[in-house]
Formats: C-alpha cells, structure tokens, sequence
C-alpha cells in the first residue's frame, strides 16, 4: 500500500506542467547562470584594461613607471580628476611637477591617486599603479645607496619567500562555495511545490478528508508524501549536480581548470551523491512540517520560505574556512554540514568519520522532525481545514 501511494504521489507530481517547471527546469537555468557568473568572477580581469587619467606634463620618463603593467591606458588631460569624475577613466594620477627630475635630484615630490573604493575597476587599477609606483621606489633608492656606496643587504636584511599548504588551484575554493550553494538551492526550489501541495494543497482542496476516509493509516500516507518530496528533491539536486558538471567541465576553462580529483574521483561522486539524497531528505522533513502546519498552500511557502534562505548562512561561514580548519561542529550542524563535507570532497579529502558525522545528525534531525510531523497529522485540528 506504501509503496502504491508513493508511486500515485509520484506521479501526480511529475504530471503536472507547472511542478515540472519548478522542480527540474527552473533550478537548472538558474544554476546554469549561476555557473557561467562564477566563471566571469574567476576569469574576470584576464585581459581587462584600465584607463588611467594623467596631466599634460606626464611624459615618457613617467610613463617608464607603468611600462611594466600593459593593461593600463593612460590618458593625458588638463584636469585628471575632472575626466575621473566624467567616467572617462577608472582612476586619476597626479604628480607634482617636474616629478622625474626632483627625484633624481633628491628633492621632495608627491604623488596623488583618485579613485573610487566602491568600484572594483578603479580599486583595481589604484592597486595596479601602487605596485608600480612601489618598484619605482625601491628603484630609486637602490640607486642611491648604490651611488653612496652602501651595501643593499643593510636595507634587505633578509627574503620572504612564501609558499601555499596546498598546490590546489585557488579557484576550487569559489567552486566549493559554488557547489552546495547550487544544491542547497536546487532541492528546496525542486521538493518545496510538491510539498505545499502534497498537505497544505490537499486541504486547500477539500480532498483531505476522503483521503483519509481509506483504509490507509494516517502514518503511512505520512511517510509516502514525505518519500515522495524527498524523491524530488534528491532527483531535482543529483539533475542539476549533472548539469552543472557537463557545463564546468564543457563550457568553462577557470572551473574546469581547477577540479581535479585524481584517483579519489569515483568516491568523491559517490559520497557527493549521497550527501545530496541525504540533505533532500532533512529539507523534506522540513517542508512537510511547514505544509502541514499550513492550512494554505500560500501560507506553507510562507513559512517554507526561511528554510531555504538558511543555506545563505553557511555559505559565509564556511568560505573563510580552510579545509583543515573544519571541526566537529562543522559536521554536525545540519544544512552546514552539507557545506562542510562539500568542500571537503571537493579537495579531494574523504573523511569517513565526518561522513558519519553528518549522516548521523541529519538522521537524528529527520526523526525528531518526522515525529513531530507525524504527532501532528494525527490530530484532526492540522489535517483538517
């Protein structure tokens, strides 16, 4: 009889255009956009040029300064801050007069860089001409120490040489962001029509009751809605998990560039899969509670809304994290720990106890939620509307 009930809700499901819409095609155009804007984040100064407003005066020797930077365009203008502010440039250079020669002369110059720390052309362009202008520093003052006899070591008693923990691109820590965000989104966006409806919709309806006059127990009907949410959501998760993958790994050269799993691969997908299966079952179980505490289906979304905004908050948590920094908390969180072993897998590093961790407390999460909902779906006052 479960098994009956879970197919006809199934189908029910699938069957209707506009649930079809939400739950599969919807969260692939959006993640497909999503992936494409994370590829420009990553790609994007590559080939970019600033345009830097300078005076009249700003000739050859000034242009030396930046002749190491190509992807800077000087301007010349009477007025630099004018052409900055008219949106000509990205960011204005002033110098004091005769700035060459006062330098080689050993007198007092300066320099003034305008710019808008709002916008990320001109902070990046400020930050170009500041490493410009720091070589050209040190420049000079070798020159001088050199012309006065004085050895360089004295100012450079020593070399900083700095090295990364780990030779992973750093662009798999945008897609281990990138990634559970996707899923995160994918599954609430998928399960949470079929879950205002399976409750929320059936009592809206009126159909609530003469489904309930069957034989079928209460608990039973219960789980085959919960399973049937669930299903959805691990279908509209593991769909768009392949969509995304086909489109990094063909359609974009900085992702794909930066996922390399080795021999791990197989694991990797594997546990991906079954991290994906088991947060769609924790997110069911709190779509069914809000569907049936609904007595609407506007009023389940209603209420459904703010558990899908909550996977906005380990996103912040866990992007400032290293992979070897994540503790046991980190695990046993549920909605973070999806974040968590995410970003683990997607290092390359299978952790069999965090695993364990966050199957285990997303289960223990389902039971106590799946209790409650079924506590209240043997009361008449939340079945009936």
């Amino acid at each position: 009889m479960l098994l009956k009930i879970y197919l006809k809700e199934l189908k029910d499901c699938f069957r209707d255009r506009r649930t079809l819409f939400l739950t599969v095609l919807l969260p692939i155009v959006m993640m497909t956009g999503l992936t494409f804007f994370y590829e420009q984040l990553v790609s994007g100064d590559e080939g970019e040029t600033y345009t830097l407003a300078v005076g009249q005066s700003f000739g050859k020797e000034e242009e030396k300064i930046l002749a190491g930077f190509d992807n800077i365009d000087i301007v010349k203008s009477s007025d630099p801050e004018k052409t900055l502010e008219d949106g000509d440039a990205a960011a204005a250079l002033v110098l004091s007069p005769d700035f060459i020669s006062k330098i080689e002369s050993g007198q007092e110059a300066s320099v003034t860089m305008v710019g808008d720390s709002f916008s990320q052309k001109s902070s990046n362009l400020m930050s170009l001409v500041s490493n410009a202008l720091s070589i050209y520093e040190k420049t000079v003052i070798s020159e001088r120490l050199q012309a006065q006899g004085t050895d360089l070591k004295l100012i450079q008693p020593f070399t900083i040489d700095q090295k990364e923990m780990s030779e992973e691109d750093p662009n798999i820590n945008l897609i281990a962001m990138l990634i559970p965000l996707i899923l995160s989104i994918a599954i609430g966006i998928g399960a949470g029509p079929a879950a205002s409806d399976l409750f929320a919709g059936e009592k809206e309806r009126k159909t609530m009751e003469a489904l309930l006059m069957t034989p079928v127990k209460r608990p039973t009907l219960l789980f085959a809605k919960w399973l049937t949410i669930a299903t959805i959501g691990a279908v509209t998760g593991i769909i768009t998990l392949i969509v995304v993958a086909i489109e990094i790994n063909l359609l974009t050269e900085n992702l794909r560039k930066a996922v390399s799993f080795g021999d791990n691969a197989g694991l990797v997908i594997g546990f991906g899969v079954l991290v994906s299966v088991i947060y769609a079952m924790f997110t069911a179980s709190l779509l069914m509670l809000t569907s049936v505490i609904g007595k609407t289906v506007k009023e389940s979304q209603s209420y459904s809304t703010p558990i899908m905004m909550l996977a906005v908050f380990p996103t912040m948590i866990t992007t400032g994290i290293g992979v070897n920094e994540l503790s046991f908390q980190h695990f046993a969180i549920p909605i973070l720990n999806l974040f968590s072993l995410l970003k683990e897998l997607l290092f390359g590093v299978i952790n069999y106890e965090h695993i364990l961790i966050t199957i285990a407390s997303n289960l223990i999460c389902m039971i106590v939620i799946f209790i409650i909902g079924r506590i209240l779906f043997l009361k008449d006052k939340w079945v009936m509307n």
